[in-house]
């Protein structure tokens, strides 16, 4: 969680952002949407400011904002491409958007999520874009386990680990990714994604922390894991991967058997949540809740079987 005089002084300064843009006289108070270690989120009218995860450097994320300025229609343009320093945290500000509303599944927007990718990943980077993040976030992840594992041991660790093991070294963040040019986003889940404006206009990609050129089947690794752990319904699957097929995403073969380019993002990702569950139930002494065993349980799967019987984590 976030010091509170951070807090306090991201509150003022949205508040401030969002009147010097018109709404002098809003009735509204700023409201916290976001309060992690790596990312602290307050909107107050038609503003949000983000205070981006301690030690962001500007050089890496300015090449981001400026990309996300000159994607209009993919990505949410930030209001400025000039973040302010509070108390040592870079922060931004940006329109706000609706966000998929989490208690409606049904109306998920699969299809807009999916040819939003396609587009970005035929959306030639601009130079000098930084390499995207995703493989970095996996490895920070399992990093974050074996320092959190260290003051309480349990058994589906070593699940965990041994899933690890069996990535080839760039899904680790070892060695550079195969592709080194196609923009990617770096993290997509359903979460980023929002209306703007809001509350129904076309749907927009944000979150910019992890975006730049990389291996662009990372970006549909997230839902790709979720069908293969049974988290997410073949139909929905089929929406998603259909939908970027037919918008021309490169990420995949335009028709055939997808998964010899998912099968690795894929398990990176399901290794990444599952480190992330683990370590989370340690700190608050709590056992894994039924998603989260469902991704431990696929860890154990890819690590009992040997890589070339791995793809589709073996079900």
């Amino acid at each position: 969680m976030t010091s509170q005089s951070l807090l306090a002084e991201l509150t003022l300064r949205v508040r401030s952002e969002a009147h010097s843009r018109g709404s002098a006289t809003c009735p509204c108070g700023a409201s916290t949407l976001a309060d992690r270690p790596d990312a602290t989120v307050v909107r107050h009218a038609g503003v949000v400011a983000k205070a981006h995860a301690p030690g962001t450097a500007p050089e890496d994320l300015a090449p981001r904002l400026a990309a996300a300025a000159h994607l209009p229609g993919i990505l949410l343009d930030p209001l400025s491409q000039n973040p302010v320093d509070v108390h040592g945290r870079l922060v931004t500000f940006w329109p706000y958007g609706e966000p998929v509303d989490p208690e409606n599944p049904d109306a998920a927007p699969w299809e807009a999520a999916a040819t939003l990718l396609a587009r970005l990943h035929r959306t030639p980077a601009p130079p000098g874009s930084p390499a995207m993040r995703g493989p970095v976030k996996a490895a920070l992840a399992v990093g974050r386990l074996l320092e959190v594992a260290r003051r309480r041991q349990r058994p589906d660790v070593g699940a965990v680990l041994r899933a690890w093991l069996t990535l080839p070294p760039w899904s680790r963040a070892e060695t550079p990714m195969p592709d080194t040019t196609t923009l990617c986003h770096g993290d997509l889940h359903l979460g980023q994604l929002v209306r703007h404006p809001a509350p129904d206009g076309p749907w927009r990609l944000i979150d910019v922390d992890d975006l730049g050129v990389g291996e662009p089947a990372w970006d549909l690794a997230r839902p790709a894991a979720w069908y293969a752990c049974g988290l997410l319904s073949p139909e929905d699957w089929s929406r998603f991967l259909g939908a970027y097929r037919e918008a021309g995403g490169p990420a995949v073969p335009v028709e055939g058997d997808p998964w010899p380019a998912l099968d690795v993002p894929a398990r990176a990702l399901t290794v990444q949540t599952a480190a992330r569950a683990i370590a989370k139930a340690i700190e608050a002494d709590r056992a894994l809740d039924d998603v989260e065993q469902a991704v431990v349980d696929a860890c154990e799967r890819m690590g009992a079987a040997p890589p070339e019987l791995a793809d589709g984590f073996a079900k």
